[in-house]
């Protein structure tokens, strides 16, 4: 019986997908714990296999890879990434293991670089960049007197910044560390809460605080700052000053007028470092006033020792969803900008 071109097609596209699989194998060094490498239960396995068409099987300490060349070329580089990360002291998570699998995809920088950087290890834990961006950003700040970090929320921004203003006061870099945001409310009026002046701005500054609270001892914090070690204060406290020796993190920039930004980065004494951190598309300033986070990247851009650090939403690192609702809202403004009218009478649900 004569076989159909179709069956006869169908047989020969096997034949050249058999022909086209290469196997590659990769031996784990003894001592090195499997379980540490590929999750209780294999769980970090099965995220590498839900990630690549390649076929994996792990016998003892050697792991074997079929498939396509290119395909398996790259999951063998993983994996040799992913046992220098863990010699190195890093513990794997799922999240981890998927980030790393994006660098090893773009081939720009190597997870064993980025997600070994340890900026600080504090109460029992270590900061450390979790993306490319991240990391490129902590570079910078070591790099450069005036670094401005610009993202969406939960990209490190702050975070990063802070742990970073903590070693260099605990290297002795700097005496002090200087923490400060705008005083613009977000949907409420400080005029209208109780009590004194410092107790309405308090609860405004609490983030600060917070993030304080993980990389110093709780109990130092109040000797450190009735030394004046560690201030933490409004914006409008600045001006007037000159600050030398310090680490200086403006926080929430995108709230600041222009007038306020230039008063800010013009407080830059000897020996000092500044990071300015915002998030232009969460602008609270009333009245459509221009912020001076937006303005500040036109006018200073390309001027030696300052740097422009540009996170997006695949850097952020709280919850996935907060990374998809960034991009949400990145959509809707966009479709928003180009068609207003459209928007605006699109049909809308039933209540």
């Amino acid at each position: 019986m004569t076989e159909s071109p179709q069956t006869q097609t169908s047989q020969e596209t096997q034949a050249s997908q058999q022909v086209n699989k290469t196997q590659a194998k990769v031996v784990i060094p003894e001592g090195q714990s499997m379980v540490s490498l590929l999750g209780s239960r294999d769980e970090l396995l099965r995220v590498i296999e839900k990630s690549f068409k390649a076929d994996i099987h792990v016998r003892g300490n050697e792991i074997t890879i079929t498939g396509n060349p290119e395909e398996s070329g790259v999951v063998v580089r993983l994996f040799e990434e992913l046992v220098e990360l863990v010699g190195s002291g890093a513990e794997l998570t799922a999240d981890a293991v998927e980030r790393s699998i994006a660098m090893v995809r773009m081939a720009t920088d190597r997870p064993a670089e980025v997600l070994s950087l340890d900026i600080l290890s504090a109460r029992g834990r270590t900061i450390r960049p979790k993306t490319v961006n991240q990391k490129r950003y902590v570079d910078a700040i070591d790099k450069h007197t005036i670094v401005f970090g610009i993202g969406p929320a939960g990209t490190g921004k702050t975070y990063l910044a802070m742990a970073k203003a903590v070693k260099a006061l605990q290297n002795k870099r700097v005496n002090r560390i200087i923490l400060t945001r705008p005083a613009v409310e977000a949907g409420e009026r400080l005029g209208f809460l109780p009590g004194t002046l410092y107790e309405k701005i308090d609860p405004y500054l609490r983030p600060l605080y917070d993030a304080l609270h993980d990389m110093i001892d709780p109990e130092s914090i109040p000797r450190l700052m009735s030394a004046g070690t560690i201030e933490v204060a409004p914006l409008a406290y600045m001006r007037g000053r000159t600050l030398n020796d310090a680490f200086i993190i403006l926080d929430e920039a995108q709230n600041t007028s222009p007038e306020q930004m230039k008063m800010f980065l013009t407080r830059l004494g000897f020996n000092s470092k500044i990071v300015v951190t915002g998030d232009v598309t969460q602008i609270d300033l009333p009245g459509g006033q221009q912020s001076g986070l937006k303005v500040v990247q036109n006018i200073l851009e390309g001027i030696e020792d300052i740097h422009f650090s540009r996170l997006t939403s695949a850097d952020v690192v709280r919850h996935r969803l907060v990374s998809d609702i960034v991009d949400a809202y990145g959509r809707y403004d966009a479709a928003l900008a180009a068609e207003p009218q459209a928007i605006s009478k699109r049909p809308r649900g039933r209540r």
